[in-house]
C-alpha cells in the first residue's frame, strides 16, 4: 500500500492496501481506513476510528481525538466516518462520551469545509454540506442533505432536520425545522421553505408550495405552535413531508426555530 515513508502507523492499525497514506500523517492504535481512502499530509487519527471507502483527508484535519468536554475522564469511545467524504483543511472530529453513547458518528457523501468542527456525540448524517468555520455542538444531530452555511453555531443537544439551510453566521440554540430556510437576522428565525435546494433536488412544485403554506402557518399567521399545528392538519395535504415536520415539532425536545 502506498504509505510514505515519514508517516506514522501504529502496529494495531488496519489500513486497506488501496488506501493512500501521505506525508506525516499519524494513525494510532485502533484505526482503520477503508478502501481507496486518501490521506493527503500531516492528518492525525486517534482510534478506535472507523474509517469507510472513497473518503479524502486534507492536510491538517483531525479526526477521533480527546473531546473538550470537561466531565470526559479517558472512557473508551468512538469515531466512525462514512464513506466518500470530503473533509477539509483544519477539520476536527472529535470522539464521543459515556453521556452520548459513547460515539461520534459521520455518514457518507458529506463535505465538510475548512475549519469545521465536529463535537463529541455529534451525528452527521448523508450529503451534508458544513461550510467553513461552522461549529458543531456536542450531542447535534444534522440530519441528511442538510446544510450549515459558513461561521454559523449550533448550540449543544440541538437537532438541524432533513433538506434545510442554516445560513450563514447563524447562532443556533433550538432545533431547525426540515425543509426550511433559516437564518439569524435579529434573531434567527425561518424565512421559509429551503426552495432552492429543494428544486435542485428534484422536489415537485406541489411539494414545495404545501411546504411554504406551512412554515407560513407557523411563523407568519400569528399564531402558538399548537395553534398553527392544527391548522397546518386541517388545510394542507399531509404528504410525507408535511408529517415529518410534524413529528420534528412533536419530539423536539428545545423547541424549534420559527
Amino acid at each position: 500500500m502506498p504509505i510514505h515513508p515519514t508517516a506514522i502507523v501504529d502496529a494495531s492499525a488496519r489500513v486497506d492496501v488501496t488506501a493512500e497514506i501521505g506525508p506525516y500523517c499519524i494513525l494510532g492504535p485502533e484505526v482503520e481506513v477503508g478502501a481507496r481512502t486518501r490521506l493527503m499530509a500531516h492528518i492525525y487519527i486517534e482510534g478506535p476510528t472507523r474509517i469507510g471507502e472513497d473518503n479524502i483527508f486534507f492536510p491538517y484535519s483531525t479526526a477521533g481525538v480527546a473531546n473538550q468536554d470537561l466531565k470526559y475522564k479517558g472512557e473508551r469511545a468512538e469515531t466512525r466516518i462514512g464513506s466518500r467524504n470530503r473533509i477539509r483543511e483544519f477539520v476536527t472530529i472529535h470522539r464521543g462520551t459515556e453521556g452520548g453513547g459513547l460515539l461520534t458518528s459521520i455518514g457518507d457523501d458529506n463535505l465538510l469545509m475548512a475549519y469545521v468542527h465536529v463535537a463529541h456525540d455529534a451525528r452527521i448524517g448523508n450529503h451534508v454540506i458544513l461550510a467553513n468555520g461552522a461549529t458543531i455542538g456536542g450531542h447535534v444531530t444534522v440530519d441528511d442533505w442538510a446544510v450549515v452555511a459558513a461561521l454559523s453555531g449550533v448550540h449543544q443537544f440541538c437537532r438541524i432536520g432533513r433538506h434545510a439551510m442554516v445560513g450563514a453566521a447563524s447562532a443556533v440554540t433550538q432545533d431547525v425545522l426540515p425543509y426550511s430556510m433559516t437564518v439569524s437576522e435579529r434573531p434567527i428565525r425561518v424565512f421559509g421553505a429551503n426552495k432552492t435546494g429543494l428544486e435542485r433536488r428534484a422536489f415537485p412544485s406541489s411539494t414545495i408550495d404545501n411546504l411554504q403554506k406551512t412554515f407560513r402557518l407557523l411563523t407568519r399567521a400569528g399564531l402558538n405552535t399548537a395553534q398553527a399545528v392544527e391548522r397546518i392538519q386541517a388545510e394542507i395535504p399531509l404528504t410525507p413531508e408535511i408529517e415529518e415536520i410534524l413529528a420534528f415539532i412533536r419530539t423536539s425536545e428545545r423547541g424549534v426555530i420559527k
